[in-house]
């Protein structure tokens, strides 16, 4: 009889079984179950088989009254079939109270071992009787078994002679059981069990086989299904099964925290022939649970990263279901399974069977990615991981390592541009997807924190910005002649890990300059200029068409000459009313330093114009003063302008093109508003009220206050701020100047975004600060004082404005970030 127990009776926990006797219940221990007829196994997830013998002890047989044979208790599982006994309960190991039965026993080992009945008992054997039978059960590997090689099988042999008495009298039965405790091989991916075809005396003829799994025979389209053979050769009797049938079942293990698996599967073999003595049906059945030895397996690894997604996708399987994941270990460090959920690394997938793969997406830009570039615009990503795993319900741990990488152009370069004006080159620095990852060159020259101190040098996360003057010595001078110089400045970014050269530019420009003066006394002045051509001259060894005329000044760039038209070699021609005066400047080539010149012949021409005969006339009259002359108000055009700086040192403004200008939201907004073309200093400039709009038109709704009444908008929960304004190279009288920021903010209705410009619009008025009162000043928003005062619902008046000016400036654009 067989009983099933579902895993959830067992799983996890010590299976104990008991047989119950009346109202005795008695623990079935290795031991009492092999002399009485039970065994028990059971996989490593609980599923476990309990197999009793029908003439097991404690099994209680019962007689049918209606068809007058035996049957298994009711409350047992299985069927025991036709039974020729009278037996009603086979009580431990006795089958009745009367003087008949067993009496004593020889064992061959094959010496002869004589044993009384309680003797076998105490030895572990089970000995039982009825009126038709004889029941002896013997345990492996007991001093009275011993083992014997039958055909190269090795098999268990116990041999008994048994005498017990009957009413007839005396018995001797001679018993012999023979178990094969080896013979299987394992061979590409197929189990062979092999089984002597003949066991003297036990099998010696033909006999029909059979063949089933887990106690139960199969038939042959049972056994096809499955890919099952049962075949015999001379010596041996052959059962074939391929390793992962579904009878059987795969085991996780981990020696030496390596992946290894076994399968277990438990085939029976069923031999029945006649007797040829008895002429008697008599069976043979072995049931042999096989467990293959352990078989390194080696999970797949399948990278579905697509690099346009910019996540790694790592599949790790197959694994069983007996195997857990633990963590994961990352460059920066371990992740319990949990964790990497947590962060969406890890997905589970199961499947029918209950074997699992693991999913692992871990986007490119996560700090547990390793990253370089083996060039300029491309970024290789490198993933290096170690799962570990535990193999339950042992909790043995294994862990698996491996590496995925993938490559992506996704590198944004810095770029580089600029402008000049009369004096000074421009230059912005816009950084690229990897940051400040770059050096600086001006010209020859590296830029270090002293020399961008030097040319003002700003940052603000995302562009650099500098102000060289043209006479900078990293700006080379290409050419001059007698207004202007041409200069250029080349700027490159490289990267200094691996040399690349990242962005240049070449931005040359003319600069007003003048190079030759005549006075009317007949003295010339000269400038002569270095240039990039002639990278070796030297300016002070600069001379006129006269060597001894030298320059009165020179530095590293010019050299400065002073000199009489009638002097210095200088020559004469005349053309027409006019004198010409000429004179060169040139590198005497016979000094020293200059003995062997490998550079172009470098000659400077200057010249001087003069008319030769004029004539004018000059009247005057000398009249006494009577009265002290003095000035008349006129009336003029005086312009005011707003522009948007690039931040907060208001050194650097957005151009014309630059607009829409992009801002993120609450990102502070530099304004300044100026008059231009006045160098008054009783004039001060007055912002009297500033808002912002949807729309270009300053009139248009919806509108918002940043500036009321000179002040900053108190009901703004990001109050206007008012930044001093002092003077310095551009700003000469500060007073003309104001200059205000304003965190860059959005319209919404109903929670929606109506649109992602705004633009500010300004009234500007200038006041004379000799002819006021003290209210012309603009509110100290750092003091908090409000000044002019109001009345609320009044607006100031200002008695001495002269002028009000309306101004605006945008739009700017908003982006969004969460």
């Amino acid at each position: 009889m067989t009983l099933t127990l579902d895993e959830v009776l067992a799983v996890g926990n010590q299976l104990e079984i008991e047989a119950t006797n009346g109202f005795e219940h008695i623990l079935l221990t290795p031991g009492l179950a092999a002399k009485c007829g039970y065994s028990m196994e059971s996989d490593p997830w609980g599923n476990t088989r309990i197999y009793t013998s029908l003439m097991g002890c404690y099994v209680d047989n019962t007689i049918s009254k209606d068809l007058g044979q035996r049957d298994a208790s009711p409350h047992t599982k299985g069927h025991a079939g036709n039974i020729k006994d009278d037996l009603t309960n086979n009580a431990m190991l006795n089958v009745s109270d009367t003087a008949y039965g067993i009496w004593k026993m020889t064992f061959y080992t094959p010496e002869p071992t004589v044993m009384m009945l309680d003797e076998v008992h105490e030895a572990g054997y089970g000995a039982m009787t009825s009126p038709n039978r004889l029941v002896v059960r013997s345990p492996y590997n007991t001093s009275q078994t011993y083992s014997e090689d039958v055909a190269g099988v090795p098999m268990e042999v116990v041999k008994v002679g048994t005498y017990f008495t009957t009413p007839q009298g005396l018995r001797i039965v001679d018993l012999m059981a023979a178990c094969p405790t080896g013979g299987v091989t394992v061979n590409d991916g197929t189990i062979s069990w092999n089984i002597p075809r003949y066991i003297t005396p036990l099998l010696t003829g033909r006999v029909e086989m059979h063949m089933g799994i887990n106690g139960k025979r199969l038939d042959k389209a049972q056994m096809a299904s499955r890919g099952y053979t049962l075949s015999s050769t001379e010596y041996h009797l052959v059962i074939e099964l391929p390793i992962g049938s579904p009878d059987g079942y795969f085991k996780s293990h981990a020696p030496d925290y390596q992946y290894h698996l076994s399968y277990t599967v438990e085939p029976m073999l069923e031999l029945l022939w006649i007797a040829k003595d008895t002429q008697s049906d008599t069976r043979y059945k072995v049931l042999f649970p096989i467990t293959t030895p352990l078989m390194p397996w080696y999970p797949d690894i399948a990278d579905e990263t697509i690099p346009e997604e910019g996540v790694f996708k790592v599949k790790f399987g197959t694994l069983l279901h007996d195997v857990n994941l633990v963590n994961i270990t990352f460059s920066t460090g371990v992740l319990s399974a949990v964790e990497c959920n947590a962060k969406g690394f890890l997905q589970e997938q199961k499947y029918s069977n209950g074997s699992k793969v693991y999913l692992l997406q871990v986007p490119f830009s996560d700090d547990v990615v390793l990253k370089h570039n083996p060039e300029p615009l491309l970024t290789a990503y490198f993933l290096p991981l170690t799962y570990g795993f535990m193999v339950m319900p042992e909790e043995t741990p294994f862990s698996y390592s491996l590496a995925v990488d993938a490559s992506l152009n996704d590198v944004v370069l810095p770029s580089v541009f600029g402008t000049c004006d009369d004096a000074t080159f421009f230059i912005t620095v816009k950084y690229g997807s990897q940051g400040r990852n770059f050096e600086t060159m001006l010209g020859t020259r590296m830029l270090t924190p002293e020399l961008g101190r030097v040319y003002g040098q700003t940052e603000n996360g995302t562009h650099l910005s500098l102000s060289l003057p043209y006479t900078s010595l990293d700006v080379a001078f290409e050419l001059f002649d007698t207004s202007s110089v041409k200069a250029r400045l080349d700027v490159l970014l490289w990267e200094p890990i691996n040399n690349w050269s990242l962005s240049e530019l070449s931005l040359a420009c003319n600069f007003p300059l003048t190079t030759t003066k005549c006075y009317s006394n007949g003295t010339m002045t000269a400038l002569s200029v270095k240039l990039e051509s002639v990278p070796n001259l030297v300016p002070h060894q600069l001379t006129l068409r006269d060597k001894s005329c030298k320059p009165y000044f020179s530095d590293d760039r010019f050299a400065h000459f002073s000199f009489n038209v009638n002097a210095c070699g200088t020559s004469r021609v005349f053309f027409g009313n006019y004198l010409l005066y000429e004179n060169d400047i040139s590198l005497d080539y016979s000094a020293k330093a200059y003995t062997s010149p490998v550079e172009p012949d470098f000659r400077h021409t200057v010249s001087c114009y003069y008319l030769v005969n004029d004539m004018a006339t000059l009247e005057f009259d000398n009249k006494p003063l009577v009265n002290i002359p003095s000035t008349e108000i006129g009336t003029g055009q005086l312009m005011v302008e707003i522009r948007l700086a690039l931040d907060e040192s208001y050194e650097l403004f957005y151009q014309t093109q630059d607009y829409p200008v992009q801002k993120y939201l609450r990102q502070p907004a530099y304004f300044e508003v100026a008059l231009l073309h006045s160098a008054n200093p009783q004039l001060e400039l007055i912002l009297d009220n500033c808002w912002a709009t949807l729309q270009e038109e300053r009139t248009s709704l919806p509108r918002w206050d940043i500036i009321v009444d000179g002040c900053e908008n108190l009901e703004d929960r990001y109050i206007t701020i008012f930044h001093p304004v002092v003077s310095d190279q551009r700003v000469v009288v500060p007073s003309l100047f104001k200059r205000f920021s304003v965190k860059v903010f959005s319209f919404v209705k109903d929670k929606d975004v109506l649109q992602d410009e705004i633009y500010v619009h300004c009234d500007a008025v200038i006041c004379d600060l000799n002819a006021g009162n003290g209210v012309c000043s603009q509110c100290r928003g750092s003091t908090g004082v409000r000044q002019p005062v109001a009345a609320k619902g009044q607006r100031v008046q200002r008695s001495t404005t002269l002028h009000k000016w309306q101004i605006s400036s945008g739009p700017v654009r908003i982006n969004f970030l969460k």
